[in-house]
């Protein structure tokens, strides 16, 4: 079974929905002491940084998401739910994450430009995708996918999958074993996003 994090902050209904066209049945789960009965759960997010851990902590969510990371069992965070795997953020001041992944999130640097980069970073773009990854079993090199942030992970280049340019190159994908993390809105991202969402099922 499949747990999607409802910590009201995600849009969980899109991220069902994928799942449903490929028919995988996915459950919507706010008890974080259920977690452990789950095999794999996707962390979704939108919104702000700040506010996403808070409502995590109140329900005691950070903690299950920690416990069931230690499990060896997949996770997928899902745009803000990517960035809150770091250490931390730089959004509205310096803001705790989980600290699954070593890293940090922070805006786009726009002052490197003479012409500003329009932020927030919003359509389509390519990920260009580290070989022999599972998430992106039976893809090209590199893909369209859809893309909605102001605000990106530095991390190691040993936990990097995937990467994008936008007016420079960003981190776009991570893995720590067992942990991933995916920038892009799949459930937005048509045949590519779908492929994606399969492979995530397909995992053992």
């Amino acid at each position: 079974m499949i747990a999607l994090i409802d910590y009201r902050m995600g849009n969980l209904a899109s991220v069902q929905n994928a799942f449903a066209k490929l028919n995988e049945t996915v459950v919507i789960e706010s008890n974080p002491d259920a977690l452990v009965k789950y095999d794999k759960i996707i962390l979704p997010g939108v919104g702000a940084f700040g506010d996403a851990m808070t409502h995590l902590k109140e329900r005691g969510m950070d903690e299950a998401i920690k416990a069931f990371a230690q499990s060896g069992k997949w996770m997928l965070g899902i745009c803000l739910g990517m960035q809150l795997l770091f250490d931390k953020s730089e959004e509205f001041g310096s803001t705790q994450g989980l600290g699954l992944i070593e890293g940090e999130v922070v805006g786009f640097d726009t002052r490197r430009f003479s012409t500003p980069l329009k932020v927030p970073h919003m359509g389509w773009n390519k990920l260009f995708a580290k070989p022999n990854e599972p998430l992106f079993s039976g893809m090209s090199e590199s893909f369209y996918l859809y893309f909605v942030h102001s605000f990106h992970a530095v991390t190691d280049e040993k936990y990097v999958i995937g990467t994008t340019h936008y007016g420079y190159d960003f981190v776009s994908a991570v893995r720590r074993e067992n942990i991933m993390g995916f920038q892009p809105h799949p459930e937005k991202s048509h045949e590519n996003g779908l492929k994606i969402v399969q492979n995530f099922i397909n995992l053992e």
